[in-house]
């Protein structure tokens, strides 16, 4: 599977320039370390679907401080319940976030083109690696582009380090990241999405 051609209604999930030629593996799932949890806060997101159950991300304000403060500012708003997972890529990564064209209960056909009401949030890079379980903001062309989507990573994706924002890390429910329903062809756009329901925010 191609990652240069993650590209839908001109929105960028990953970077074309980063992605080019990369492909990965959908035979094998590799384990993901234990998770400890840190000082917070944790998102607890609720899903159902294909997928049913909770998964609590732990945010790491000590890497990314303006992504976390605005993350965690959408969901204590509930702008994230009900956005559809509406790019998910076996092998790779769940994106979900898009709090504009997002919603389950409305028409999803341009779920990943939005963001939010808030501005756009400068690059916060930094050497933490992609590792299965980590949650990483999605973005245009621009690496200061980013604003409500994220991703979470299904398995290791080292050519992402150092080019997009670690927001996070999952600490309980994987199991249930690994059942959201996935999506077709290389671009991975989902039909009949599975959502998150509710996201909280918990100190």
């Amino acid at each position: 599977m191609r990652k240069d051609t993650l590209v839908a209604g001109g929105f960028f999930a990953l970077g074309l320039a980063v992605l080019g030629g990369w492909t990965l593996s959908q035979t094998a799932t590799p384990a993901m370390a234990q998770a400890v949890d840190g000082p917070g806060p944790n998102l607890v997101v609720k899903i159902a679907g294909e997928a049913s159950g909770t998964v609590v991300i732990d945010m790491l304000p000590d890497l990314a401080p303006l992504h976390v403060a605005q993350i965690t500012a959408l969901a204590e708003a509930g702008a994230y319940d009900g956005v559809v997972f509406h790019r998910v890529i076996d092998g790779f990564m769940a994106q979900t976030g898009d709090v504009e064209f997002g919603k389950f209960s409305g028409d999803t056909a341009r779920a990943g083109m939005g963001g939010s009401d808030m501005p756009d949030i400068p690059a916060e890079f930094t050497p933490e690696t992609f590792a299965r379980g980590v949650v990483g903001m999605a973005r245009s062309a621009s690496p200061d582009s980013a604003n409500s989507q994220f991703f979470i990573m299904f398995a290791p994706g080292p050519f992402l380090d150092n080019q997009y924002t670690v927001v996070g890390r999952v600490i309980e429910g994987m199991d249930v990241v690994d059942e959201i329903k996935r999506g077709a062809g290389d671009s991975g756009a989902v039909s009949n999405p599975d959502q998150m329901v509710s996201v909280t925010v918990q100190p």
